[in-house]
């Protein structure tokens, strides 16, 4: 069965005009025009991917983000006209795996849908467990456990603390885990990993202020603690 993309936006035109592309490069597509009919949409047909306006009528798209991801892992790309910062850094901090500001390209979206669908695929073929201190990965899984206490991650979130802790001591530039994420560098896309990593210690980390697994590498990137 062909992968299933749910595509909300509250544009008719440009979902008829996406659809069109993601149907030709054989995905099967789900529509929502509003946050609470994409909601209903995502818990009825499980889809493999959301493509997530944030500029949506009645429920926004951050709030709709929020509540997909107490619910679950689904890989969710973000399109949004806001030309803040904040705002695209507020929907990664909530577990978006990534962005693509409007007006877009169709054809760059579904390189974008592709890239993470190809990440997704490849999370099953990471086997074992790493063990840190009081904190636990299960690669095959997809779960960590920080003592007793389980860590809800997103995808993305996942990928990098596994990325970095296979790693030990190796300092990774934002370029090089931006494309561990999506298999192609980004240009321009930096502050989204700094997102993700501040997402990632506040979860993971005893104190976030002062990590103890996710070190900053000034003027480079980061690396996980191997002095642990």
């Amino acid at each position: 069965m062909n992968e299933t993309i749910l595509l909300v936006d509250d544009e008719p035109k440009n979902v008829r005009l996406v659809r069109d592309y993601l149907e030709k490069s054989n995905f099967r597509v789900v529509t929502a025009l509003d946050g609470v009919t994409a909601l209903a949409a995502a818990r009825h047909e499980r889809p493999d991917l959301v493509v997530l306006d944030l500029n949506l009528p009645g429920m926004d798209g951050l709030d709709v983000c929020r509540a997909l991801r107490r619910e679950s892992n689904v890989p969710i790309i973000m399109l949004t006209a806001r030309v803040a910062e904040t705002d695209r850094l507020i929907g990664l901090e909530l577990g978006a795996d990534d962005y693509i500001t409007k007006p877009f390209s169709p054809r760059e979206l579904v390189l974008r849908v592709k890239a993470v669908l190809r990440r997704v695929a490849g999370d099953d073929y990471q086997p074992g467990f790493l063990r840190v201190a009081d904190l636990e990965i299960d690669l095959a899984g997809h779960r960590v456990k920080r003592g007793d206490e389980s860590v809800h991650l997103s995808r993305t979130e996942f990928n990098l603390l596994s990325t970095l802790a296979r790693h030990p001591g190796q300092v990774f530039s934002r370029d090089q885990l931006l494309d561990q994420l999506h298999g192609v560098v980004y240009e321009g896309y930096d502050r989204s990993i700094d997102a993700h990593i501040k997402n990632l210690r506040r979860k993971i980390e005893p104190d976030s202020t002062a990590p103890r697994y996710i070190l900053t590498v000034y003027g480079i990137g980061y690396k996980f603690n191997d002095e642990i």
